[in-house]
């Protein structure tokens, strides 16, 4: 499990980014993320193989 370094988030958030507490906490880490370093450094979007994989990892039954 990773552990989050909140002061870091709260420093680009409020700080660097500007935004607002209620726009902040509104966020998930990984919008924050994006917001913060752009669109490329995220991770890929799950494609049709990874959607499979994990499909077949947990049917639904």
């Amino acid at each position: 499990m990773k552990v989050m370094d909140w002061n870091a988030l709260l420093r680009v958030g409020l700080h660097e980014l500007k935004l607002n507490p209620e726009v902040f906490w509104g966020l998930t880490p990984v919008e924050l993320v994006i917001m913060a370093t752009g669109v490329e450094n995220s991770q890929p979007a799950l494609g049709r193989v990874g959607l499979e994989a994990l499909s077949a990892r947990f049917p639904d039954n």
